[in-house]
């Protein structure tokens, strides 16, 4: 039996840099499943770059970068005077869990909407940008029971904005997904992290490892964290030796539309 492994792109739509990176993992390289941020100034341009390409679209709810598409008087909770979001440092230097789980579901409900008008059907598959907050999450699985979306969540006891290590684990649906993301590490090597996950496969579920590829350009460099591990992503995901590896292992590549 062959080990599965499902490879994920988050942040479509985060810039144009950014876009251009991800269709570049997708095209020439092992992406098969991409969540999109439908809030952002580049959405539509991520969108149009990777709209007729056979693969896995999810919605990468996002709720620190940005504006709403909601009425910001609609979510005081979420947004500063301006109403814009509030960032995610906000959220990681506030104790207290602001997020008000019904304001919450406001947001969701503007971007799954936008989701739909953009691509005239369901996401495939249903989550968040990482932020520290489990009222959010918690209004995320809500908000894919109520509407029967496929709910790619957390780990238990994980924090998405720190590593997350080989052995958490959820389920999407029925099937057990072995969750790794390593990009925040200070000395991420994502080729490692890769090699290591299809050294050492699970035989009971699917190896799931989130990636953020991307390049960079002037947006990116000033409202995220996370930069030349994008630029890392994107050519190991493009690199043949790391295909001619995963193929000498005989991973099985899966996408949120097989689960």
């Amino acid at each position: 039996m062959r080990n599965k492994l499902l490879l994920r792109a988050d942040d479509l739509g985060y810039s144009e840099a950014v876009n251009y990176g991800i269709e570049k993992s997708v095209k020439e390289g092992l992406i098969n499943n991409v969540g999109i941020m439908l809030n952002m100034r580049a959405t539509k341009h991520g969108y149009h770059l990777l709209k007729d390409q056979d693969i896995a679209f999810g919605q990468h709810t996002n709720i620190c970068v940005g504006r709403p598409l909601a009425n910001p008087k609609d979510i005081p909770s979420l947004v500063e005077s301006d109403g814009s979001f509030k960032s995610s440092n906000t959220y990681r230097n506030t104790e207290e869990d602001f997020v008000v789980f019904e304001e919450a579901l406001i947001e969701i409900e503007a971007q799954y909407q936008q989701f739909l008008y953009l691509f005239k059907r369901k996401p495939d598959y249903f989550e968040g940008h990482a932020i520290t907050s489990k009222t959010f999450f918690k209004a995320l699985e809500y908000f894919a029971k109520e509407n029967n979306l496929k709910y790619s969540g957390v780990p238990d006891g994980e924090d998405p904005n720190i590593s997350i290590g080989s052995d958490a684990s959820i389920f999407v649906g029925e099937t057990k997904i072995y969750m790794v993301m390593e990009s925040m590490d200070k000395d991420y090597d994502p080729w490692e992290t890769l090699k290591n996950m299809a050294e050492n496969a699970h035989e009971d579920g699917v190896d799931m490892m989130i990636c953020h590829p991307g390049y960079l350009d002037d947006f990116i460099l000033n409202h995220s964290s996370l930069l030349i591990p994008r630029t890392k992503e994107v050519a190991m995901l493009i690199d043949e030796r790391m295909k001619a590896f995963l193929d000498e292992r005989g991973m099985e590549f899966v996408g949120y539309r097989d689960l």
